[in-house]
């Protein structure tokens, strides 16, 4: 029978776990808070969220609704007629309103009759709440947007202050958070022109 000698035994080769200390708790806090201020930063960047506040929009969109906008839409892309967007009141830029795009730079809108006319066709718009009882007509400038809300007779809009210019758009509106029952993404439709 062989013996061994106990210099012969393996080694113990796992250390013992060091207890975690102050140092250590801070630098892991650290990274944490960095980690969450370059997230926070990230998003806010390429997005904003705003509260729905009034009927403009209704049925579209409702008060108490919050709205996640995508900050990069028009950055990548241009606008279109019948896209939502969230954008700074040219009367008071510390406001921000949300509209659908109803003219583009250069366009010419009427409304008359009920109907909103672009460039001399009729508008299909199913998701208004009431056809405009007002009538008037514009040509919408260059680097401007003629907006108006789905519930025209109840909307500070551009029939009343006049269009919104580029500079002052945020974002267009993707989706409603909150409250759960609303989630969803807005419709933006592309809006339909009527033969004339």
């Amino acid at each position: 029978m062989i013996e061994l000698q106990p210099d012969e035994f393996p080694e113990n080769t796992i250390e013992p776990k060091k207890k975690p200390t102050l140092v250590h708790f801070l630098v892991d806090l650290l990274e944490t808070i960095f980690l969450a201020a370059v997230l926070f930063l990230g998003i806010n960047a390429i997005s904003a969220r705003i509260r729905v506040d009034g009927q403009s929009m209704e049925p579209t969109l409702h008060t108490g609704e919050f709205v996640i906008v995508n900050k990069l839409a028009y950055k990548l892309g241009a606008p279109n007629t019948g896209d939502v967007i969230v954008f700074r009141f040219p009367r008071d830029p510390d406001q921000e309103y949300i509209k659908r795009v109803i003219g583009l730079p250069g366009d010419q809108v009427e409304i008359s009759a009920g109907q909103v006319i672009i460039n001399d066709h009729v508008l299909d718009e199913p998701y208004l709440a009431a056809s405009p009882s007002y009538e008037a007509n514009w040509v919408v400038p260059e680097n401007s947007l003629f907006v108006l809300g789905d519930n025209r007779n109840n909307s500070s809009d551009s029939h009343s202050w006049g269009p919104v210019p580029m500079e002052h758009v945020i974002g267009k509106a993707v989706l409603v958070y909150w409250p759960p029952k609303n989630w969803g993404l807005i419709a933006h439709s592309s809006v339909a022109v009527a033969a004339p």
